[in-house]
């Protein structure tokens, strides 16, 4: 209780004391006057962040995974990440993955005590058989969770690289990772609810994170998602309207280049080169799916 109550994220707010007695706007307002000091905190830590994205662009080159751990509202973040980054980067579902303590159905049914046990976030890394090409991000609030310093631990007794994404500083688990990220999103405006200023501040960092190193994988061209999967039809005439930003080529040339190639990356580099899609699909390949890269062998 002594440790938790040293806790930043479990300290009272002087400034919300009045919650339950104020106008509905002004209830608002004040959630909102704490929220504006959420960026300034991630801010603060984006020289770490440069560093963990580093880390997990070397592991994913390498054929490795990116996997969160966490729980409650931290480890809903990290699935909720994960399973954005197959359809938006294309890559495989097994590329990032989410870790959930309590297990799938903790996501929609909350089991508190899950989070107590370390050894269970333990058993979860290994049933993944994390190995040294892996980046394992621990994701907690307090910084303190066992489930995952559980995680943390087996993953750098298996030679994983490890990030800790905590918002007090001097995180307990901070001293297992390879790389701390820790804003300091102090007292929350109701007492202990992380999912607040605490849950904002991880989200903004795992969508660096995981943005971040898919623009460095080459996943990203210029800032349009290029590798995405068109699964249905809004997403199809998002992908048209993709090859069109990119090549300025009008609404049915785009169209007709992304029938004959398949693939929106693709497609830009055959209207961009006007070489044959398949020589464009050799180029890819060669340059490891950056269209840059690609382009510049096409051309050459």
């Amino acid at each position: 209780m002594d440790d938790l109550a040293a806790l930043q994220t479990e300290a009272r707010n002087p400034r919300t004391m009045d919650l339950d007695r104020i106008s509905t706007l002004e209830l608002v307002s004040a959630l909102n006057r704490e929220d504006l000091t959420v960026a300034p905190a991630v801010t603060a830590v984006l020289p770490q962040v440069a560093r963990a994205v580093e880390l997990i662009v070397a592991r994913l080159r390498r054929g490795g995974r990116l996997i969160y751990t966490g729980a409650g509202t931290s480890g809903r973040l990290g699935v909720l990440d994960a399973s954005e980054c197959p359809p938006t980067f294309g890559v495989a579902p097994e590329t990032v993955q989410g870790l959930m303590a309590g297990g799938p159905d903790a996501l929609r049914h909350p089991q508190e005590g899950a989070e107590d046990d370390p050894a269970a976030g333990a058993a979860d890394l290994a049933r993944l058989l994390v190995g040294s090409d892996d980046v394992v991000v621990g994701v907690a609030a307090s910084g303190r969770t066992p489930y995952v310093i559980g995680a943390l631990q087996e993953a750098r007794r298996r030679g994983a690289a490890t990030v800790a994404l905590a918002c007090n500083p001097q995180a307990q688990m901070a001293g297992l990772a390879d790389v701390a990220i820790s804003p300091a999103t102090g007292p929350e405006a109701v007492m202990g609810s992380t999912r607040l200023k605490a849950g904002t501040a991880q989200k903004m960092v795992l969508n660096m994170l995981s943005t971040a190193a898919m623009v460095q994988l080459g996943k990203v061209y210029t800032n349009l998602m290029v590798d995405m999967m068109p699964g249905n039809e809004k997403l199809r005439a998002r992908a048209v309207r993709m090859v069109q930003l990119a090549t300025g080529a009008g609404a049915e040339e785009a169209a007709a280049a992304l029938q004959a190639c398949g693939h929106a990356k693709t497609a830009i580099v055959h209207l961009l080169s006007g070489a044959a899609p398949d020589r464009c699909r050799q180029a890819l390949a060669e340059a490891a799916g950056v269209v840059r890269t690609a382009l510049t062998l096409v051309q050459s």
